[in-house]
């Protein structure tokens, strides 16, 4: 989750809030590509998760990063809660999970060696103290009262908050863990169309993958548990809004439904002050009752665009939140999979006709539907497989066109990233699908085995 923003200064004018967002527009030479992932720390003897202090501990594993491999350290309170380095950082998700928010990067050659950088320094970090790290939607084994919760103001006050709204909010926030892409658009015209398609085949990504079908020691029903527990999490702040689809939909449209989800929190002179379930429209007139008589600045509203949770979202940028973290070869195929299809008008426009006709109910139901059966997902006369086909024909398509080199130019293009993908498609079968076959062959339904096995 995002940490606190800054550099903005007071907002004076409403006009401002849409500005904010259109201010993130880019000529296409400028747009970059920020891959975030996030992990499972554990004990290697005992299978627990790491608490965040202690001789194996979230601390540990930050200090050592820190101490060997020159990230700067990032302090709340006086504790490390992050790390930062050449426009990336490294941060804590409220369970303990270990998130990496790449620096901005021109292609997926150099988001992938960053990634592949990143998670070689964390096994060498963590391998000596006997800590090890996976990639899962979910917590496969792990209940509640397993997972501490970290350090951090805004966790503090999130977490009281999630247990007033819907019934999965704190599963979230401590057992589940994504892999996003994070895009740049052109122009508010840009803006809409991407976000469009960003929101109607999220689904077909929470398909592809898929890697979440334990919870807490059993199978649960689902491909993807992930997007199980966001479903029912809070309905002010996530889902699909339909208005991205209708006309009128733009940056102002954007502000009107972020000043309607309650707030959260303000953060002032480095601690979080409780602003919960209250009005950004009452802070814009100054009658906040957390702050009364004050008045918010352009960095508390950043901060405010960051406590929605909706599976596409603007700020500056677009961010892709559908798909499940995962093994480590996949987390470089999301960022090819949306830029593929984003990054180039064709590959965009034929995007878009596959969904453009769909209507509110049927992208809901491909939502509920992928979660539950992956690729193997039919609903509204959509097959999923199918579906999730054309679109990776249209991806490869457009990383084709955009014929970015790598290794020096030996390597053409970008497609290759999209192999896991590839494999999943001509298969029909995800991640998900090879866990429980696993699980039910030869793991002969001993689920501890998923962390000697599946481990980075």
């Amino acid at each position: 989750m995002s940490i606190p923003q800054s550099g903005g200064g007071p907002i004076t004018d409403h006009a401002q809030l849409a500005e904010y967002l259109a201010s993130g527009c880019k000529p296409e030479a400028e747009w970059r590509i920020g891959t975030e992932h996030e992990k499972f720390g554990f004990r290697t003897d005992t299978l627990t998760p790491l608490p965040y202090e202690g001789d194996r501990s979230i601390l540990a594993v930050l200090s050592g990063l820190r101490d060997r491999f020159g990230w700067s350290p990032v302090e709340e309170g006086g504790r490390l809660i992050g790390l930062e380095k050449d426009g990336a950082n490294v941060s804590l998700e409220p369970g303990g999970q270990l998130e990496l928010s790449g620096a901005p990067l021109e292609n997926i050659h150099q988001t992938c060696d960053e990634v592949n950088d990143h998670l070689r320094e964390v096994k060498a970090v963590a391998e000596p103290l006997g800590v090890g790290f996976i990639g899962l939607g979910a917590a496969p084994i792990w209940r509640h009262e397993d997972m501490p919760l970290m350090p951090k103001g805004r966790y503090k006050l999130m977490d009281g908050y999630m247990g007033r709204v819907g019934t999965m909010g704190r599963v979230m926030m401590r057992r589940t863990t994504t892999v996003q892409v994070n895009l740049d658009f052109a122009s508010e015209a840009d803006m809409v169309k991407k976000l469009r398609v960003a929101m109607a085949l999220q689904s077909v990504a929470t398909a592809l993958f898929a890697s979440s079908p334990f919870f807490e020691g059993k199978v649960n029903g689902h491909k993807s548990w992930r997007a199980r527990v966001w479903r029912d999490l809070d309905e002010d702040r996530t889902g699909i809004p339909a208005f991205v689809f209708e006309d009128g939909m733009g940056f102002e449209r954007w502000v009107d439904y972020a000043l309607d989800v309650p707030m959260y929190f303000i953060y002032r002179d480095g601690r979080y002050i409780d602003a919960l379930g209250q009005s950004f429209r009452d802070f814009l007139r100054g009658e906040l009752p957390a702050l009364p008589g004050e008045k918010p600045t352009l960095s508390d509203w950043a901060d405010h665009l960051t406590t929605l949770f909706p599976e596409a979202r603007i700020k500056k940028y677009m961010e892709m939140r559908g798909a499940d973290g995962g093994p480590w070869r996949r987390l470089c195929a999301l960022p090819a999979f949306w830029v593929g299809l984003m990054y180039n008008a064709t590959s965009l426009d034929a995007a878009w006709d596959l969904a453009k006709d769909w209507d509110q109910e049927t992208r809901l139901a491909l939502r509920v539907a992928a979660s539950e059966d992956g690729l193997q997902a039919k609903t509204n006369g959509v097959r999923m497989h199918d579906l999730a086909r054309e679109l990776l024909a249209i991806s490869e398509a457009g990383l084709k066109a955009r014929a970015r080199e790598g290794a020096g130019g030996l390597i053409p293009d970008e497609t290759h990233f999209l192999n896991a993908l590839k494999e999943s498609v001509e298969t029909g079968r995800t991640y998900a699908d090879e866990l429980l076959d696993d699980y039910h062959g030869p793991w002969g339904g001993d689920l501890t085995r998923i962390f000697a096995e599946r481990a980075y």
